[in-house]
């Protein structure tokens, strides 16, 4: 199998890589952070000039036809820099979404938008009860003489308070775990109650309550996008960690050459660098599964993208702990303070592991499906 990039692929690697290092340092990013929507727009708009909104659409919808290889790319660059704009919750789940159930129409009206920069989406489809179960949604959405309206509250919504429109899960049919009977909905944010807050990883996320809120219809059988927008969005994130962990074992090593102890470069004593090595091999064991979920991403089996998106998700989530927490070790007490940046990498790691699924609720999944392979 050839793993060799196209001259397409490395010209999108080069071009976002090259942004991250020009426009995304440790202190540029603490300045966006600090801004009233917890990002730059003016960041976005550049983002969208690169075309990196619209890489992964048809050309017709304002895109470049690339697939998940070019988004991998994009992930693991913005996993270097910690990207804090809403690439994740506006191109990844949302565009994802309208891409797997919109009509088409709404493609035609909705994601040249997101393309251009003009629009951010919102995936709302978490409730408290859920924990880790897609198919947990107490949302309802109830239609009158052909306007439909929903009533129900969601949580940790992405970038939900910032977001343009809000695409909504809410039960049209059936019990409260049933896979059936999802529904996608439109959203518009006008008179929404949306209560925005800053996440551990210096992220942004929304409560969002709905009483009777207009919504459009995307579809009424919403479960197979919503499973194949989360594996597609686990893939993303899995290959956004590969990116932090490449970064924090790099600052450990520079750390290790400067940092003197009895007189010594730390980096000199044996037990040290094979605590680096280790990390070396965690990293590069998540870099290839990694790239499993993106192979798999698309895979039109559910059973056999689920399996694979979860096996890596769990590979991930081990390395990235093992990686995290010696990085932490080696630097000491300087990692654990807001001015450094070793502790902002493990925060996004943790928060990366708990997302759609933490470790041991994939391991589970793993399990039931007979194994990894």
């Amino acid at each position: 199998m050839d793993f060799d990039l196209s001259d397409d692929q490395r010209l999108i690697r080069d071009s976002v890589e090259r942004l991250i290092a020009d426009r995304y340092g440790f202190e540029q990013r603490k300045g966006l952070m600090r801004q009233a929507e917890g990002f730059s727009r003016e960041m976005w708009a550049q983002m969208a000039e690169l075309g990196l909104l619209g890489v992964a659409f048809d050309e017709a919808q304002g895109g470049f036809g690339g697939g998940p290889v070019e988004t991998m790319l994009i992930a693991e660059a913005f996993g270097r820099g910690l990207v804090v704009e809403p690439y994740f919750a506006t191109v990844v789940l949302g565009a994802g979404l309208i891409r797997r159930a919109g009509s088409a129409e709404q493609q035609a009206e909705l994601l040249p938008k997101v393309a251009s920069g003009e629009l951010l989406l919102a995936f709302a489809h978490h409730e408290r009860p859920a924990r880790h179960d897609l198919a947990h949604v107490g949302t309802v959405a109830r239609e009158t003489d052909g306007v439909w309206e929903i009533t129900g509250e969601k949580s940790l919504v992405l970038h939900g308070d910032t977001a343009d429109r809000i695409i909504v899960s809410a039960r049209v049919e059936g019990e409260t775990t049933d896979q059936s009977g999802i529904g996608l909905f439109l959203v518009d944010v006008v008179g929404l109650n949306r209560r925005g807050y800053a996440t551990q990883d210096g992220q942004r996320a929304a409560e969002i309550a709905f009483d009777g809120t207009r919504a459009a219809l995307l579809t009424t059988d919403g479960f197979p996008a919503i499973a194949a927008t989360i594996d597609a969005a686990i893939a993303f994130v899995c290959a956004e960690a590969v990116g932090a962990m490449d970064e924090m074992h790099k600052i450990t090593v520079d750390y290790m050459k400067t940092r003197k102890q009895f007189g010594r470069a730390i980096g000199e004593f044996q037990v040290l660098q094979h605590r680096a090595v280790d990390m070396l091999v965690h990293l590069e064991q998540a870099r290839s599964m990694a790239l499993y979920a993106t192979m798999m991403a698309e895979e039109p089996d559910p059973v056999e993208r689920s399996r694979a998106v979860s096996s890596a998700k769990v590979a991930v989530g081990r390395a990235g702990r093992a990686v995290g927490q010696e990085a932490v070790q080696m630097h000491g007490g300087i990692a654990m303070t807001m001015e450094y940046k070793v502790g902002h990498y493990f925060k996004r790691m943790t928060m990366i592991e708990k997302l759609f699924g933490d470790t041991e609720h994939h391991l589970e999944k793993v399990a039931r499906a007979g194994g990894a392979l």
